[in-house]
């Protein structure tokens, strides 16, 4: 049975990083019109807000996939969901035709943000250097 949750949790893993990893790496390459974006959303110092977005997308992505500090990293990005969410996908605020997708992506990121919570909880299971480090 603990290979199987070891298995899920792996997984789990996997694809939150298949969710963070390619948007900040887009955001990295695009990183001129996601500055104008994110200035547009009202987001203040939009350029230092692009540099947090993709170091904790990416960085965090890297930490997740390897299982790294994944509490923590796992909380942070918990954090920067809400956050995200609450700029990104206000649909409270959005006109009428954006309001119905705006709101399917706030509420797909708090059920992210809900994944994370879990793995904060539980930790990265037996396939990653936190428990290799836990052994030694």
């Amino acid at each position: 049975m603990k290979h199987a949750e070891n298995t899920l949790n792996l997984i789990g893993r996997l694809l939150v990083v298949a969710l963070f990893l390619p948007a900040g790496l887009a955001k990295l390459t695009g990183f001129a019109g996601t500055v104008g974006y994110f200035g547009s959303l009202g987001i203040p110092v939009p350029t230092l807000a692009v540099v947090v977005t993709i170091v904790v997308e990416v960085l965090g992505s890297i930490a997740l996939l390897v299982g790294f500090q994944t509490r923590i990293v796992a909380l942070v990005m918990a954090i920067f969901t809400l956050a995200a969410s609450v700029a990104g996908h206000a649909y409270w605020a959005a006109p009428a035709d954006q309001a119905f997708v705006a709101q399917l992506l706030f509420f797909k990121n708090i059920a992210v943000m809900g994944g994370l919570l879990v793995l904060a909880s539980a930790g990265a299971g037996a396939f990653s250097f936190d428990a290799k480090q836990n052994r030694q």
